[in-house]
């Protein structure tokens, strides 16, 4: 991505169900932003560990209960309850995971060197949605995705940067003269003309806070927070 503006234009506009409330709209650009930055800084180790014991995640069973929980015709959790968990509609979960599993090999399920099948595509589109969702450690992942630390965060990488590819072109580009012209249109249809956007910000929750830095992110609020400042047309 070019720039941190544009990352959190494309947030906004694709990631983020537009009828969404402020608290959700918060909850997951901050975590997105925080998670992001630290999986591409601290990549980790990945691969084998001589000496480690093998795990058998049985990732089929887990992917079959994965999908029964939201995405069966009659799901444990509904609707409703998905939209909470992911920060949007089924639907718009569904068109990210077919778009990146389309554009890039790696969330395509494979079998390896004895056969045996690998994460599922949704098992790694999940993981990297309940990290940016709710800022939860990779290593969290995997007693019910079934899922490793350093597979999680390279999964998260592979997605965000998928997502970037596959949608930043049309909801990442600079705004032409038609764009330009169309929310100026907006702007003074609601009184205020020669406005392109609105600016807000908002005071996102902080829960994983180290507590050595708690003294900056504390203000008048009783627990450490990150201020967000948002620019929002009339379709965000």
């Amino acid at each position: 991505m070019e720039s941190d503006d544009e990352f959190n234009e494309f947030v906004m506009n694709e990631l983020i169900d537009p009828s969404s409330s402020d608290e959700e709209h918060d909850l997951f650009f901050g975590a997105a932003q925080m998670i992001i930055e630290e999986s591409v800084n601290n990549p980790g180790r990945i691969g084998s560990v001589h000496g480690h014991e093998v795990v058998h995640r049985d990732r089929l069973l887990w992917h079959n209960l994965l999908y029964k929980d939201y995405f069966s015709d009659n799901p444990t959790f509904g609707p409703n309850i998905f939209r909470r968990r992911f920060r949007m509609r089924i639907h718009v979960f569904l068109r990210i995971m077919k778009a990146v599993e389309e554009h890039d090999d790696y969330f395509k399920q494979k079998r390896n060197a004895a056969g045996v099948l690998g994460l599922s595509c949704l098992q790694k589109v999940v993981a990297a949605f309940r990290m940016l969702a709710y800022g939860v450690p990779a290593d969290a992942l995997d007693e019910y995705i079934r899922i490793g630390e350093s597979t999680a965060l390279k999964a998260l990488r592979k997605f965000v940067a998928a997502v970037v590819e596959v949608f930043g072109p049309e909801y990442m580009r600079k705004p032409n003269e038609q764009d330009t012209a169309r929310l100026l249109t907006i702007g003074a249809s609601r009184g205020f003309p020669g406005m392109l956007g609105s600016i807000d910000c908002m005071h996102w929750s902080w829960k994983n806070c180290p507590t050595a830095w708690h003294g900056m992110y504390r203000g008048y609020k009783k627990e450490p927070t990150i201020i967000l400042e948002a620019v929002a047309s009339k379709v965000m």
